[in-house]
């Protein structure tokens, strides 16, 4: 497997913080586990609960919210249809009497210098993703072009369509936890989904 998220930062990879280093190193050759509690998990307007329960089909968006929700997080290397190395994410949220997926499969544009992001099983958005590294040694990951997908066709959206996804990645020294933060914003609807949580690796 090529290592697709030290690749696309290249040199600025070794400014990460050390654990997520080894995080990100680990996940890009073998199956990685977690676990933790969301502090926090936020949705937009509530007239959006029906789009957003249509999300639930495929693995994508969910209408709960919720303070400290557990969650679990799973990354899986393979090899697509192309031959392409990708790293398959599974994130699953504990609500009471309901699992609900935040679910993505990632790959590597080389060329481009980004990482390709399809959400949801079967996908059904697509984004471009930006990598930099921050000051305190986290990884900061912002979503660029969008694409609805429909099938074997990929139809760009517009911005002002667009769910911009910000997710900021730090390791905690004091609490020795990893902490997480996403937040999805519509220009026009302000707020789709955010949360903010934290997790440890499994033994």
């Amino acid at each position: 497997m090529m290592p697709i998220y030290s690749q696309v930062l290249g040199e600025e990879f070794n400014q990460l913080h050390p654990m997520l280093q080894q995080r990100y190193k680990h996940i890009e050759k073998e199956p990685y586990e977690g676990s933790g509690v969301m502090k926090r998990i936020s949705r937009g307007p509530k007239w959006m609960s029906p789009l957003m329960m249509m999300g639930t089909r495929r693995k994508l968006l969910f209408p709960e919210k919720g303070t400290f929700i557990p969650f679990t997080i799973k990354h899986k290397p393979q090899t697509g249809e192309a031959g392409e190395d990708q790293v398959h994410w599974e994130r699953v949220f504990y609500f009471k009497g309901k699992k609900r997926y935040f679910n993505a499969l990632m790959s590597l544009d080389s060329e481009r210098g980004i990482i390709k992001d399809y959400l949801g099983e079967p996908s059904v958005m697509y984004s471009d993703l930006a990598l930099t590294v921050l000051e305190n040694g986290g990884l900061h990951i912002q979503s660029k072009r969008q694409r609805v997908v429909l099938g074997e066709k990929e139809i760009p959206l517009p911005r002002f369509l667009q769910g911009v996804a910000t997710v900021v990645e730090t390791f905690n020294d004091e609490r020795n936890v990893y902490e997480i933060k996403v937040s999805v914003q519509n220009p026009i609807m302000g707020t789709i989904f955010s949360y903010e949580g934290e997790f440890t690796e499994d033994a």
